[in-house]
């Protein structure tokens, strides 16, 4: 061997290139290898190089390596023209960069002798090879960190496990005993806050230093952004950032979701964040939790559901069948709470049958399947006793007809919405054809049910990017500030509840344009005109029912929360703010009982 061989053979390119070739077409050679030439400097430096490239997220497929061998010639014609030391790096680094794609080839041939289905995994072998050629130290590092690993994934099964029980027991006894529950909850909840209020007291009240009106600051931004006044907006951004918190007040917490929502508009990755929400969900266990403690806290839902089996119990006077027509039957709390009062039927327990159409959407907070919706309920009527059946439509919600419902002659029909009719599409989308909303009315009103219960959130986004704004700032400061009033501010589930459940809406109403905008409310006065457009005659409270709600709110909740009525509206809100309202519908030609 001349001299010339020689210096071939320790070469980076020449150690690399042997390396590589044994170690894909001899199987034998292991421990050879891990003698031979394993501590050579030069060949653990372009190791390293091999293991940040391989590793690297971006490589994915063998089609691949012609771009990384585009930029590598790139970083190496930059470093020509050098000299002296500088001429040495560069001769080193070419031939470290041409040792890699060299290395990328042999692997990229060496898998066209491999069987395609033998589960061989290129990243996976040259993991092995480089542990391999370093020392046997690393591969006793890795072993422990596999076993580490295999460890970290049994404790992340058993603590799946135990949350997945834990799940099912909360929803169990939310289900089975969901109003006793709810009363144990608003009185832990009141101490909890008495306390707060109390130590607040006692330590005194701390005046602020620097005052700032976060809302007129969020305004101005908002305007900033409809302006196109990129560099106005980032520095009210800023502001924004610094005064605004996730654990302060209500106005600090409020600030804090609003901020990401305009940073999300202003870098217009508004869609992508509100994708990424609608599938990287929290847990479901937390969720509960959270919904638990806001059902504790207000009275809105609590409300509602008094309010539809009230109305229900009227159009079931004398009768022996019942069938409700739910869209959106996310909850399903609502339907265990009627059933409970189906138990005590006078005469005994009436047949029940529930029409679940599921959402036209994703939301960014985990809701169960219809299907799972429809095994809970059924198990919930089978503990009280009440004949049940359950049927399933997941469809357009302007395809539902009455054809779709498998309606018999001698039941009572209930059509319910709570909140859902808000997510479908209105005239802004549909410019040249009636809107869904519209449709659904129509099919609502040929179903001719014996009572249609609409409950909707009394907010209207308009046509512009800042009447959404601002109608959104004056609805969410309203529910910031109620959950202020009711909840600790050290209670973990209120983060979850306003950053997670309420922030997910506060950044699709504010980041998201056209078809990603989930909601799009409308006030009960717009709705009025379109139920009654679309055929339906409403119908008038009953005094009885107003009277045993506004004593239900009196008694057990805050004192800024009340209950009204307006033109046959039943109204909910907050300090004077309107939030909620609900009415009760027929066909125009309907006879009234």
């Amino acid at each position: 061997m001349d001299n010339g061989d020689v210096q071939d053979s320790l070469s980076p390119d020449g150690m690399v290139l042997s390396y590589v070739s044994r170690v894909l077409m001899e199987d034998d050679t292991e421990d050879e290898l891990l003698c031979q030439d394993s501590d050579h400097p030069a060949l653990l430096q372009v190791q390293e190089t091999f293991a940040q490239i391989l590793f690297s997220p971006f490589i994915s497929s063998n089609s691949d390596n012609i771009i990384y061998r585009s930029n590598m010639e790139g970083d190496k014609n930059s470093l020509q023209g050098c000299s002296g030391d500088k001429c040495t790096l560069s001769s080193a680094f070419s031939k470290s960069t041409d040792a890699v794609w060299a290395f990328s080839k042999s692997m990229e041939e060496a898998s066209r002798f491999l069987p395609r289905d033998n589960g061989f995994r290129k990243d996976k072998q040259v993991n092995e090879m480089i542990t391999g050629s370093s020392n046997r130290m690393v591969t006793k590092k890795r072993y422990y960190r596999d076993g580490m690993l295999e460890e970290e994934a049994c404790r992340a099964r058993k603590y799946m496990v135990m949350m997945e029980d834990q799940f099912e027991e909360m929803f169990d006894k939310m289900m089975l005993c969901g109003y006793e529950t709810c009363i144990k909850d608003m009185e832990k909840l009141h101490i909890s806050k008495a306390d707060e209020e109390m130590n607040n007291k006692k330590g005194g009240s701390k005046v602020k230093s620097d005052v700032v009106d976060l809302c007129e600051l969020l305004v101005r931004c908002a305007q900033a952004i409809a302006a196109g006044s990129v560099m106005a907006a980032q520095e009210l951004l800023k502001q924004i950032k610094q005064h605004a918190s996730s654990t302060g007040d209500a106005t600090q917490r409020l600030a804090h979701c609003f901020s990401k929502g305009l940073e999300a508009r202003l870098e217009g990755k508004g869609s992508q964040l509100w994708q990424l929400l609608s599938t990287d969900r929290p847990l479901v266990i937390e969720y509960l939790k959270a919904y638990k403690l806001y059902i504790a806290a207000c009275c809105f839902n609590r409300v509602a559901l008094f309010f539809n089996i009230m109305t229900i119990k009227h159009a079931m006077s004398g009768k022996r069948k019942l069938h409700i027509v739910d869209y959106g039957p996310h909850h399903v709390f609502q339907w265990a709470g009627l059933l409970r009062w189906m138990a005590n039927w006078e005469g005994g327990p009436p047949e029940v049958k529930i029409t679940a159409i599921s959402h036209l959407q994703p939301r960014p907070c985990p809701s169960e399947g219809i299907a799972d919706t429809g095994h809970r309920l059924g198990k919930c009527a089978s503990e009280f006793g009440v004949p049940f059946k359950f049927h399933a439509i997941t469809a357009k919600w302007d395809r539902i007809c009455a054809d779709n419902l498998e309606k018999d002659a001698d039941e009572v029909l209930v059509v319910n919405d709570l909140f859902n009719f808000s997510i479908l599409m209105d005239e802004s989308i549909y410019f040249d054809s009636r809107s869904p909303r519209d449709t659904v009315l129509n099919n609502i009103r040929k179903m001719r049910p014996d009572v249609f219960i609409q409950g909707v959130v009394n907010s209207s986004y308009g046509t512009s990017f800042l009447a959404r704004f601002r109608e959104a700032l004056f609805y969410y400061s309203a529910l910031f500030d109620m959950l202020d009033a009711t909840i600790p501010r050290e209670d973990k589930l209120r983060s979850v509840l306003e950053q997670g459940m309420l922030g997910n809406s506060v950044l699709n109403t504010i980041a998201c344009e056209g078809v990603d905008l989930v909601n799009r409310p409308e006030r009960y006065r717009q709705w009025q005109v379109r139920n009654q457009r679309a055929g339906l005659r409403q119908l008038p409270l009953r005094p009885n029912i107003i009277k045993v709600l506004k004593e239900k709110v009196m008694k057990d909740h805050h004192k800024d929360f009340f209950v009204g009525e307006d033109g046959q509206w039943l109204l909910q809100g907050w300090m004077g703010r309107i939030l909620y309202a609900h009415s009760t519908w027929v066909a125009e030609d309907a006879i009234s009982a």
